[in-house]
């Protein structure tokens, strides 16, 4: 049975597209068969596996939009076991073409039917806003995994996404369960991180993932390659952090659970 996870956080720089991109890829790695589907228009994931997005016809714009067979839209990575929806820059027009279609909280739900049953789990990078788009997102996921960054306002809107997870959960999508937190860009040498982990497991106890992810050089480094990175430096910290949250992940899923 397919697992649909959206990663998503409204503020930006928080790890959230590497996240998605390395998350997919460990889960690759360990043998599941996994669908990333770029749903940010800046189209870092895509680009991230080494996707021109100025090269490609089709893209996720064409998965909501619903005018092309989903399976059309699919490419094979260079990393074990991952495919991929790359974006496109039009997706920041989507928004307002689907604004008065009667059921467009729906549309990615509708072409994921067809295709998400060929995967173990399906890994959707959202846009860092609420808009449309994210709502899509939600409303056809299983659950959510919030990146947060052990930095200064790591908290900021925060509150806001939990909100609007509420909401989906409500109207939308009454399966929707929260994933868990993410603790990323962590530096055990700085005082900063340190008390940023130690307040946010405070506060939100038993829904913030055992794994944290360390600040790491080459997780910077594997994008510009075109390589997830596993296949960029598989000996790495960042790597081994997004394998070990990988298992966490599949662990919390084998036992019925969420974090």
């Amino acid at each position: 049975m397919c697992k649909i996870i959206s990663v998503s956080n409204q503020k930006g720089g928080v790890g959230k597209t590497t996240t998605a991109l390395s998350l997919s890829a460990a889960l690759g790695v360990l043998e599941k068969k996994v669908l990333l589907i770029d749903m940010d228009p800046q189209a870092n994931a895509s680009s991230g596996l080494g996707i021109d997005s100025n090269e490609i016809n089709l893209s996720s714009y064409d998965l909501i939009n619903g005018k092309s067979d989903p399976e059309s839209l699919i490419i094979k990575s260079g990393s074990p076991n991952l495919d991929i929806v790359p974006a496109k820059i039009d997706l920041v027009g989507l928004e307002i073409e689907i604004v008065n279609e009667s059921n467009r909280e729906y549309l990615l739900k509708n072409s994921l039917e067809k295709i998400k049953n060929n995967y173990d789990f399906v890994i959707i990078d959202c846009p860092p806003s609420l808009g449309l788009i994210t709502l899509n997102a939600l409303t056809c996921s299983n659950s959510v995994i919030i990146p947060i960054q052990c930095e200064y306002f790591a908290l900021e809107g925060l509150g806001k996404l939990l909100n609007t997870i509420k909401g989906v959960q409500k109207v939308h999508n009454s399966i929707l369960s929260l994933e868990g937190i993410l603790l990323t860009m962590f530096d055990s040498r700085l005082r900063l991180s340190n008390q940023v982990k130690e307040d946010v497991k405070k506060h939100f106890g038993d829904i913030v993932f055992n794994t944290i992810i360390p600040r790491n050089v080459s997780l910077g480094e594997a994008p510009s390659y075109g390589e997830s990175i596993l296949v960029y430096n598989a000996t790495s910290k960042g790597s081994k952090s997004y394998l070990k949250f990988a298992q966490e992940i599949i662990n919390l899923n084998s036992n019925g659970e969420g974090v």
